[in-house]
């Protein structure tokens, strides 16, 4: 049975009738067509589908979208602002830690997270951040390395 799910998307009030037993990667791909959000293994250890909910990284492959009622969602989409990327996504081009692309969302929406949290994180702290995010092109030295430079312009500096 259907239901009216009422939540925060990327800032904007959204409302959907839905299934509230359905994972919310598959609501935010298939009905609202955010498809930055990806779908790997299905099973929250890869990071792909990685949101944030309420500022928390989550496994969007998880989580059923009945639990982001009443909370605030941010996907890869959501971190843009007036044309303008984030900085960690910004310092994910710069560093070209991006290869195939598959984890860079769940890696930036992570790491946005911990900077929230800890504006100058210790490369250790980044690392241990990270490391339930999975990327298979071996492009973690240059993931690490944006984190570290995103961190220093968020804090006014470079």
């Amino acid at each position: 049975m259907e239901e009216t799910i009422r939540f925060t998307l990327n800032g904007k009030k959204t409302e959907l009738l839905t299934d509230p037993s359905q994972t919310l990667v598959w609501v935010l791909r298939n009905q609202l067509g955010l498809t930055g959000t990806k779908w790997g293994c299905g099973a929250g250890f890869c990071g792909a589908c990685t949101v944030l909910l309420d500022g928390e990284p989550v496994r969007s492959c998880s989580l059923p979208v009945s639990d982001v009622a009443g909370k605030k969602v941010i996907t890869i989409e959501g971190l843009e602002k007036k044309g303008k990327l984030h900085p960690v996504q910004k310092a994910f081009v710069e560093h070209d830690a991006l290869q195939c692309g598959f984890c860079t969302p769940g890696m930036i929406l992570t790491s946005v997270s911990l900077l929230q949290k800890n504006p100058s994180p210790t490369r250790q702290e980044v690392i241990e951040a990270l490391d339930e995010n999975l990327c298979r092109c071996t492009a973690h030295v240059r993931i690490i390395d944006a984190v570290m430079d995103a961190s220093k312009v968020m804090k006014g500096g470079k």
